[in-house]
């Protein structure tokens, strides 16, 4: 147990959440020379998510690299995230420029595997504890503030006094809730299920995705030999789903274009999913709360955001905070850096990077949740990427969040996707005459 300084604090920060973002939080923070308590409602040090994409998006690779998973997760033997998407005007297939880098990628891998290898290298941290079996039951409030949390344990009630409470609790956010931070949800005009299936072959090895505009699916290989299928239709299918939800999802796997052998595989789990999965945008920041991954955020599941913005938001957090934590801050007021203003004007800028960063992914992908067909600029975009490898490379940098939509849809990148449309336009036209002339007696 870490031995807590006279400070009237048991720790600098507590974490309510021993997943992806409070763990990544936890490690990054005590490196800094921060004292983390990190609290996990269940007992099992191995327990997971089940709801998820099970995909790191490439954004997340430099956080895992100053986590120092890389190695680990490779040697688990994780998938770089290479994939290829269905389009109605062809396959989207991004692929480096000749002589040019490798593609930027993460890893697809199931959070069976990932949350206890990230949970056990945060309770392997110095200044670190761990403590599973603790669920927050409230927070602790002074003159405003919020000073630590009321954890329900193993022995019983407890209290855990902090400068920073974190919420990295997930979508249903306790924290968020005790702490009364506002917040917006967008409703989902899709459902999803899912299942893993093994030995199932997929196209050069790779991760499929389909836009059915409007539904969609993908098909994303992890580690073990073992693939995600994950369907994502409009809610006009939802009865069906309902009546037979075993027969509707396998017959919608087997009607997708290039569709993977499914009938030929070993599914290892059960079809599991949700109906209702909304949206959520909470403001990052209260006084003396923090919020990070699915708690401050919640992205729709089609796009596989969640566990890399869970990993950069935990980064984002530590880098705003440990400094007014550990007194080496140059906000506020200089001549005290235990004073409250330094943490609080840390967190606004945590916030605004937050903000800066995911707002304009969020309020594109909660628009595209309603369920609508493509819009004018997204057919102009993905059938440019189906016909010309510069486009696809570039919807790549943007679909693995590498880039922000100003500049995903910024002057040249849609000038050049209009030019490549064009020009595939002319040569259709110049092509009809001569099939028709070959068709001729």
């Amino acid at each position: 147990m870490t031995q807590p300084e006279s400070t009237g604090y048991d720790y600098d920060v507590v974490i309510s959440g021993a997943s992806l973002a409070g763990s990544a939080a936890a490690i990054l923070l005590a490196r800094r020379g921060v004292r983390v308590a990190l609290l996990e409602r269940r007992s099992d040090p191995d327990a997971y998510k089940v709801l998820c994409t099970h995909s790191i998006t490439a954004n997340a690779h430099p956080v895992l690299d100053e986590l120092g998973l890389v190695p680990a997760i490779e040697k688990a033997g994780a998938v770089r995230n290479k994939a290829r998407w269905y389009t109605r005007w062809g396959w989207i297939e991004p692929k480096a420029a000749p002589g040019g880098p490798e593609l930027p990628y993460a890893y697809n891998i199931r959070r069976s595997t990932l949350d206890p290898m990230i949970r056990s290298h945060a309770g392997r941290t110095p200044g670190v504890d761990l403590l599973l079996g603790h669920q927050v039951t409230g927070l602790v409030r002074e003159t405003g503030r919020t000073v630590g949390v009321r954890a329900s344990t193993p022995q019983g009630e407890r209290e855990i006094r902090a400068r920073l409470v974190v919420g990295a609790d997930g979508k249903d956010s306790a924290v968020a809730k005790y702490a009364g931070v506002p917040g917006r949800e967008y409703e989902n005009g899709r459902f999803g299920y899912f299942a893993h299936f093994r030995d199932l072959p997929l196209h050069g090895g790779l991760g499929h995705t389909w836009f059915l505009d409007p539904d969609m699916a993908y098909a994303f290989p992890n580690e073990d030999g073992v693939t995600v299928i994950a369907v994502l239709p409009g809610k006009k299918w939802l009865p069906a789903f309902r009546d037979d939800l075993e027969g509707s999802f396998l017959a919608f796997v087997r009607a997708l274009p290039e569709a993977p052998p499914i009938d030929s595989a070993e599914r290892v789990t059960k079809i599991t999913g949700t109906v209702n999965y909304q949206l959520n945008s909470r403001s990052p920041k209260a006084p003396g709360v923090a919020l990070i991954g699915d708690a401050a955020l919640t992205g729709d599941p089609l796009w596989g955001v969640g566990c890399g913005w869970a990993l950069e938001s935990a980064q984002w957090l530590a880098e705003a905070v440990a400094p007014a934590l550990t007194g080496r801050s140059d906000r506020g007021d200089r001549r005290n850096p235990g004073h409250p203003g330094n943490l609080d004007a840390s967190l606004a800028a945590y916030a605004r990077r937050h903000r800066r960063r995911l707002r304009g992914h969020q309020y594109l992908a909660a628009d595209f949740a309603r369920a609508r067909p493509f819009n004018p600029l997204e057919r102009l975009m993905f059938s440019a990427a189906a016909r010309d490898e510069a486009v696809a490379r570039h919807m790549h940098l943007f679909g693995s969040r590498l880039i922000s939509p100003l500049r995903f849809l910024n002057p040249v990148a849609v000038a050049k996707a209009s030019a490549v449309n064009l020009k595939h336009r002319r040569a259709a036209a110049s092509a009809a005459p001569a099939r028709l002339s070959r068709a001729e007696p």
